[in-house]
């Protein structure tokens, strides 16, 4: 890492259920003007601009930015799964750190539709055909909704068999996040459940997940306007929040070798950009105040404090019981109420949580801020695969 980056302004919509948000360029342009509005510039000033989606045709970016202006930068589309908006996010930090240029944008959106994720192209061979096999060998033919409850919930069944963990640990993960939620204004569910609640819910596998376990489509848009020191030095922008580090990981054969649902869903990819961020940043996880990480299911939640270090192998279930992911105990995981509460529109998740870490950073979180917040974690990741891992430092 060369240049230093700063993250110079966020902006994030409402997140809500499919079918009643406006469509995705719409969202888009208006996460955009409120980013470029918190950073103080104008869209004239961005040199490169990257927009992370999944379900949409080419150059959705360039019909969203064009809302914005037209002024012939570089735009770049981007479909890494559930981390394409932390995959923007990584390029655009990546542009300006380089010296390429001084002002990038990330912004990152997704109109859903109801009901489990599906393949937009069915008549062709599906980019998790391998993973999906496997899991089909290691956890069988499981009648539920969708492949990704097979994947994330036999991940956490394999934790279940292998450490005793009990299914009202990820129950009481998943109240937490509605608790979190309810502080939040931006989160599609702000309603409080009980992990009694969670653990009543309709079963989807018997046993394994209740639906309040696993997030909610949803619609909606974030973005960050991302800039070089010297840039923000000579317009006069905030440099109170920096990118201290950050690691875009795939998959490594140890995701399909060690045949363990837990790394089929991305446990080493968690691992490996984890360290990385954290050598940069001159962190480990014990420096690290708040984190937002990807809880598509409350099983990936506790699965993903082994995965950053927070907790040796097996023992995820112990820190829940601790209270050391909420305010008050070590680490405060996910204030936003996370992709359980606050929602998982598939493009905008990794912006979301950049938007999220950013105000605890700056101080600014309001009612959901963590005291003292001074180093920050986003964790965001997508089978096929992919895993972002970004530190963010408040800058003295």
């Amino acid at each position: 890492m060369t240049n230093k980056v700063f993250v110079a302004g966020v902006g994030m919509i409402p997140f809500k259920k499919p079918g009643t948000s406006a469509h995705y360029d719409q969202m888009g342009a208006e996460a955009i003007r409120m980013a470029l509005q918190d950073a103080g510039i104008a869209y004239t000033d961005v040199q490169q601009a990257y927009a992370g989606y999944v379900y949409g045709d080419s150059t959705c970016g360039q019909k969203t930015l064009y809302h914005a202006g037209m002024t012939g930068i570089p735009v770049l589309n981007v479909n890494n799964n559930c981390a394409s908006g932390s995959s923007a996010l990584f390029l655009a930090r990546q542009a300006v750190q380089s010296g390429a240029v001084d002002c990038a944008i990330a912004v990152g959106f997704e109109e859903m539709n109801p009901g489990g994720l599906k393949s937009a192209f069915p008549d062709r061979p599906s980019a998790l055909e391998r993973a999906n096999a496997l899991v089909l060998e290691l956890v069988g033919d499981v009648e539920v909704p969708s492949n990704a409850i097979r994947q994330f919930a036999g991940a956490g069944m394999a934790h279940m068999k292998k450490y005793g963990t009990k299914l009202e640990t990820f129950a009481s993960i998943r109240a937490k996040a509605s608790r979190h939620a309810a502080r939040n204004p931006l989160a599609v569910f702000r309603n409080v459940v009980s992990t009694e609640d969670v653990m009543n819910a309709p079963m989807l596998w018997e046993g394994v997940l209740t639906r309040l376990m696993a997030c909610p489509p949803t619609c909606g848009a974030a973005a960050a306007i991302i800039v070089s020191e010297d840039f923000a030095k000579k317009r006069g922008l905030r440099t109170d929040v920096a990118i201290a580090g950050q690691a875009l990981v795939t998959d490594t054969p140890s995701s399909f070798e060690t045949r363990d649902m837990i790394r089929v869903v991305g446990f080493d990819m968690t691992r490996a950009a984890s360290k990385i961020a954290y050598e940069q940043a001159g962190v480990g996880p014990e420096d690290v105040d708040v984190i937002e990480l990807h809880d598509c299911f409350a099983q990936n939640e506790l699965l993903t404090y082994e995965g950053l270090g927070l907790c040796a192998e097996g023992e995820g279930e112990k820190l829940v019981n601790d209270g050391d992911n909420t305010y008050g105990g070590r680490w405060v995981t996910n204030p936003s109420g996370g992709l359980l509460s606050k929602g998982h529109p598939l493009g905008a998740t990794g912006l979301a949580q950049c938007f999220e870490i950013t105000h605890q950073m700056r101080g600014t979180a309001g009612d959901k801020q963590v005291e003292n917040a001074s180093v920050g974690l986003a964790h965001n990741v997508g089978l096929g695969g992919a895993c972002v891992v970004t530190v963010f430092k408040k800058a003295a």
